[in-house]
């Protein structure tokens, strides 16, 4: 039986390779074994970018926010994201909040 981190390995390697599908299918298993794995749902967010699939992934990386709002990566993934679609007030904004998190405000 495999578990949520070799899943999200797996899911790792796919993505490197630009194998998007295969990445999606790993991280979205390693998150049903876990769904409190955020790392795991910042992953599947990159592998919805990078699939070209930005409502998906803002949607994603939303999820791994809510399970750690203090964790500045994503944040800045979000900001990445939302420039990407246009929204640049909403990309500066969660960049504000990322650089506050980094200096411990």
């Amino acid at each position: 039986m495999s578990t949520r981190d070799q899943y999200y390995h797996q899911g790792l390697a796919h993505f490197a390779r630009r194998e998007s599908d295969q990445a999606i299918a790993a991280f979205t298993r390693a998150i049903e074994l876990d769904e409190s794995y955020a790392d795991a749902y910042l992953a599947l967010a990159q592998s919805y970018d990078q699939k070209g699939m930005i409502d998906d992934a803002i949607t994603t990386i939303k999820r791994a926010i809510a399970l750690n709002p203090k964790e500045p990566l994503y944040h800045t993934s979000l900001s990445v994201l939302y420039r990407k679609k246009g929204m640049i007030p909403e990309a500066e904004a969660e960049m504000a909040q990322a650089m506050a998190l980094q200096r411990g405000s």
